[in-house]
């Protein structure tokens, strides 16, 4: 069974490294052609992918899955119009496939140039978020990669759907239906073997909860691309317009508290005395968020008892993990540098944020916090490929290498030098 499974993947990447050459050969407009002809094809099918996502999630929930993964793998009328508008921005994207990174003239007649240039064959191994699967393709396929496509059991339903229809419109526009691929989910032994073809996959890109991430990151032979969980922080300064920051405290929770950009921690300076943490706590109660704390780090006698009593006491996860429900971690802290050092020491490296009115408390949090992303008097839920102008990203990188944050086109792309001579031979 397992051998069997092995040499399918085996065969598909093969399949896959096959027509990267044809794919590198594609211009921008007949890439931009695929996908906005992709993108009306999936609004057309909206029907038949919406159905057999309601089976996905009939099946979630008789297996016990939780309201947070339920939402994430939910595939409306609208969440299928956004996924191929997310298709279209793509296509009129800059292609970034043969951009001059950088180039000079030697003293001796050589001429070189650094170019963007594909990856090659991209494996994605993700969860339960069928908009990835659409979202990959798009960016794969604008930057000249293949896709090959590790979904969830959980979205098995959806994702072959999606790929049925992205491979359709692939072999209406004479391309090869290769171009995208759907691995095979039944077991974890497929992940190992996507993450280990070396020399077929090119590069493997993890999209999911702590686990997966790290299973893939630490098991692969493949290069792999490391995509973060998101602790994100909200460090709210003494100095700060509190219902402000109070307003980014609660968009960046409450917006949709299942995305990694979601603000899973609240540090609150402790010169905003007992007042200021109450409002903090107040606000947090009405939007229906559950504060987890050291109880004996708030100042939990100086503000109104029902307040105190609702708050959780935290236990050593709630320092470092996603919650992706409608609960926060909150702490006092005694100024920004006790705020940096708590941040770069249980954050996860994906987006932090500062509240604050002193420039120099802003500035410093900016400077010194070790992450892929800081926002300054801003949501942390901001963090976002298409926020950021990039159209739709692949995951937001929190890694220190080529790509870090939200990776978009560029960042699926790796660079060859050329030289032109006329003849010129070195001494």
């Amino acid at each position: 069974m397992r051998a069997a499974e092995r040499e399918e993947i085996l065969d598909r990447a093969r399949r896959a490294k096959a027509v990267t050459g044809e794919l590198a050969g594609y211009p921008s407009a007949r890439k931009d052609a695929i996908l906005r002809a992709a993108a009306d094809a999936l609004v057309a099918a909206t029907e038949e992918l919406v159905a057999a996502n309601e089976e996905d999630i009939a099946a979630g929930r008789e297996h016990g899955m939780s309201e947070a993964l339920i939402d994430r793998l939910r595939l409306g009328a609208d969440r299928v119009a956004g996924i191929a508008d997310g298709l279209r921005q793509v296509a009129a994207l800059p292609d970034p496939v043969g951009e001059v990174l950088r180039g000079s003239t030697l003293p001796n007649g050589l001429r070189l140039s650094q170019v963007r240039v594909p990856l090659g064959v991209m494996g994605m191994v993700y969860e339960a978020r069928p908009n990835v699967t659409v979202d990959a393709f798009g960016l794969a396929l604008k930057s000249g990669n293949v896709a090959l496509l590790r979904g969830s059991k959980s979205a098995v339903r959806t994702n072959a759907a999606l790929v049925a229809v992205l491979r359709r419109v692939l072999a209406e526009q004479g391309a090869p239906e290769d171009l995208v691929q759907l691995l095979p989910c039944e077991t974890h032994g497929s992940v190992q073997d996507l993450i280990t073809a070396r020399g077929l996959v090119d590069v493997v890109i993890p999209r999911g909860g702590a686990g997966l991430i790290n299973a893939v990151v630490e098991g692969a032979t493949v290069p792999a691309i490391e995509t973060g969980t998101g602790n994100c922080h909200l460090y709210i300064d003494a100095s700060a317009d509190l219902e402000e920051a109070i307003a980014l405290l609660i968009n960046g929770k409450t917006r949709r508290c299942s995305v990694c950009n979601a603000t899973e921690s609240v540090l609150l300076d402790a010169a905003l005395g007992a007042e200021g943490v109450g409002r903090v706590l107040a606000a947090l109660r009405e939007a229906g968020v559950t504060v987890h704390a050291e109880r004996a780090n708030l100042p939990l006698g100086e503000i109104d008892a029902a307040l105190a009593d609702a708050v959780v006491e935290a236990t050593g996860e709630d320092w470092t993990d996603e919650y992706l429900s409608m609960d926060i971690f909150a702490r006092v802290v005694d100024g920004v540098e006790a705020a940096i050092a708590h941040v770069n020491e249980y954050g996860s490296g994906h987006t932090d944020a500062v509240a604050a009115r002193d420039w120099r408390v802003c500035e410093r949090f900016a400077a010194a916090v070790d992450s892929a992303a800081v926002s300054v008097n801003a949501s942390t839920a901001f963090t976002d490929g298409e926020q950021y102008g990039m159209g739709a990203e692949i995951g937001i990188s929190t890694q220190k290498l080529h790509a870090r944050g939200p990776m978009g086109l560029p960042e699926l792309t790796s660079a060859k030098w050329i030289v032109r001579g006329e003849g010129q031979t070195r001494p």
